[in-house]
């Protein structure tokens, strides 16, 4: 496995990971799922960009 796809498989669990449904981080809202978020589509588009 290329270093490229061992990130995108951990951030995408890390993105399932921040969605906000457990009763302590109902009230962070979904800034830190947002700011996964955007990691991954910066990496995914690294990605397809063969730069990673």
């Amino acid at each position: 496995m290329s270093l490229g796809t061992i990130l995108l498989i951990v951030l995408v669990l890390l993105l399932i990971g921040a969605i906000p449904s457990w009763p302590h981080s109902r009230n962070w809202g979904y800034y830190p799922s947002g700011g996964l978020g955007l990691v991954l589509l910066i990496v995914i588009v690294l990605l397809l960009m063969g730069r990673l």
